[in-house]
């Protein structure tokens, strides 16, 4: 599985794949992580301009769609809980499968890991299914954030301490 930095020309490619996403959420007891809707076009266009949406391609096709963002993520900054460690970290977002391939979270953070070991995710709930995938990847629950919209999300952190830069 390669993977690398979406583009502009890659757009039309790519809604396919979250709307494909949302059914499957829907179909597995998540249907209002994403709703309809989500994530928004406009906010799939901003991560490509920011350099921050990265495609999963098997066979020259798209099968998988995340972003990764480096630096703090403004609603990391209240948690009701606590992280593991301040260190720089990374974000995995918006991460889909188009359902053409497997191991599309397994790629994901593999890539995300090997470019800042100090990670961090959320997810709604109802996703158990990603839940079950970022603890069997060693991520540890860490509490409750709030999106924007003030809707609550559980909060994930990856930092083994083997792969962390000293302080």
């Amino acid at each position: 599985m390669k993977i690398r930095k979406a583009d502009d020309s890659d757009f039309p490619a790519i809604l396919p794949v979250y709307a494909h996403a949302r059914q499957q959420m829907q179909q597995t007891g998540n249907p209002n992580q994403w709703g309809k809707n989500k994530p928004s076009p406009e906010t799939l266009r901003e991560d490509i301009r920011e350099g921050n949406l990265y495609l999963l391609e098997e066979d020259e096709k798209i099968v998988g769609v995340f972003a990764f963002i480096i630096g703090e993520d403004p609603t990391y900054r209240y948690i009701e809980g606590s992280w593991k460690n301040n260190r720089p970290y990374g974000t995995v977002h918006r991460l889909a499968s188009s359902g053409q391939a497997h191991g599309i979270w397994e790629g994901c953070f593999h890539f995300c890991r090997s470019l800042l070991p100090n990670l961090r995710i959320d997810t709604h709930a109802d996703n158990r299914i990603m839940q079950r995938l970022v603890e069997k990847s060693g991520f540890e629950r860490c509490g409750i954030i709030y999106l924007e919209d003030k809707s609550p999300r559980i909060a994930y952190q990856y930092a083994p301490e083997q792969d962390m830069p000293a302080e």
